[in-house]
Parts: C-alpha cells; sequence; structure tokens
C-alpha cells in the first residue's frame, strides 16, 4: 500500500507514514524524516507578555518593533507575542524597545495576570452590551481564567491598587464618553446598551468618575478621554 500524502498525514496523526515520531506543535519547522517524507519538528519559542495592548493596530505596531530591532515574532495577539528562540532573546532587552511606543513587557506572573484580566473586561463590555442574558463579572472571569474570583480579585487588587469592580466602572464610563462624543444615541439608549438600570444611574455614576455631569461632558469640544493605562 503506497504512502499517504504526507501533508495531510501530518495532519491526522502524530507519526509520518514510516511510523518515525512527528511532534505535534503550534510553532513547527520543517524536515524530512528517514524515508523522505515532510515531516515537522517544535520550533522553541520565547512568550512575552506586552502591556497596553488594546488593538489590532497595537498588534501590527508590536509586530514592526520587534522586526526593526532583528527579533522574529512566529505570532503576535493582544497582550502576548511569541519569538522565536533561534535570535537570542533577552525580555530586559525587548522592553526599551516597546517602551517607545508606550507598551510594556511584563516580567511578574501577577502582572501577567493582571494585564489579561483587564483584557478580558474589555471583552465582558462588548458581552454586556450584545448578550441577551449577560453573565455576571465574577461568573465570566472564572469561566475564562479557569481560577476562583476570589483569587483573581486578589492578584488584581495587589497588582494594580484597585478592585476589579472600580476598575471596570471606569472602563465603562470610557466607553459611555466614546458613545457620547458620537453624538448618535441618547444617554438612556447608551444606559440601556451598557446595562445602567436608568439613565439617571448612568449620569450619577458618571459624575461620581469623572467630577463632571453629561451635560458638560457633551458641551465640551475637545472632551478628556483615558487611555487603558490611566485607568489605575
Amino acid at each position: 500500500m503506497g504512502h499517504h500524502v504526507a501533508g495531510t498525514r501530518a495532519a491526522q496523526s502524530p507519526f509520518c507514514t514510516c511510523h518515525c515520531l512527528f511532534l505535534s506543535s503550534e510553532n513547527r519547522s520543517a524536515r524530512r524524516c528517514p524515508a523522505g517524507l515532510f515531516i515537522k519538528t517544535p520550533v522553541k519559542t520565547t512568550l512575552l507578555h506586552i502591556k497596553n495592548m488594546v488593538c489590532p493596530r497595537c498588534i501590527e505596531a508590536v509586530r514592526g518593533l520587534l522586526e526593526q530591532a532583528g527579533y522574529r515574532p512566529t505570532e503576535v495577539t493582544l497582550g502576548q507575542a511569541q519569538l522565536d528562540q533561534n535570535t537570542p532573546v533577552d525580555p530586559a532587552a525587548v522592553a526599551p524597545i516597546l517602551q517607545e511606543a508606550g507598551f510594556d513587557v511584563l516580567m511578574g506572573r501577577a502582572e501577567q495576570l493582571t494585564e489579561q484580566i483587564k483584557g478580558a473586561l474589555g471583552e465582558y463590555l462588548e458581552h454586556l452590551r450584545t448578550a441577551r442574558m449577560p453573565l455576571t463579572t465574577s461568573a465570566f472571569l472564572t469561566d475564562r481564567f479557569a481560577a476562583t474570583y476570589s483569587h483573581l480579585s486578589k492578584v488584581f487588587s495587589r497588582t494594580a491598587n484597585l478592585t476589579i469592580e472600580k476598575y471596570l466602572i471606569r472602563l465603562k464610563i470610557e466607553r459611555v464618553k466614546e458613545m457620547l462624543s458620537y453624538g448618535e444615541m441618547t444617554l438612556g439608549e447608551i444606559a440601556d446598551q451598557m446595562r445602567y438600570s436608568s439613565g439617571q444611574h448612568l449620569s450619577n455614576q458618571f459624575r461620581q468618575v469623572t467630577g463632571r455631569s453629561v451635560s458638560e461632558f457633551r458641551r465640551d469640544l475637545m472632551p478628556k478621554r483615558l487611555s487603558l493605562d490611566e485607568l489605575v
């Protein structure tokens, strides 16, 4: 019986058709087994956790900065970059390169988890806005991280000097500012989308956080918005 096409076989089995060991990995390089079949072996990578990545443009910016510095990013996503270890990687040396563009390399596990929680809370706002029956904050985070909310809350509070609940309120108000600046929705409509009990509830919280009323914000020709790293 003839060999299968190597690419198809490799995708289905941890072995190539001549039974030499095939190691499955998300990041692989190509080589040939003794029988001449195309197989792949793992590529060692360094995973960096990066602060202040919030949008697709940040992904492209980080990728560009790393490539300009001579590194070979194999994958860049929000909050993370994988670098090919064929080029020596020192996270401490990468940090200044990214800091010039407003990004930071997170060294400690608590910092990394805190940044991941911030990213998840950004996704939670979209979940609040679109889900018919949205999850609570604690249910959303425990499902995402497979950890107790108590643990996540303690790590976040110690690292950010702010509770998850207060950070989420600030994040919601920044999203409200964005929606107000478009001038396309009434305060009541915004309150409904952001799951406030009423427009008055939103108005009160807006003043508590910003020190200004919604009306004052709307009258401002250049209203102040905060970047995510300014929320803590």
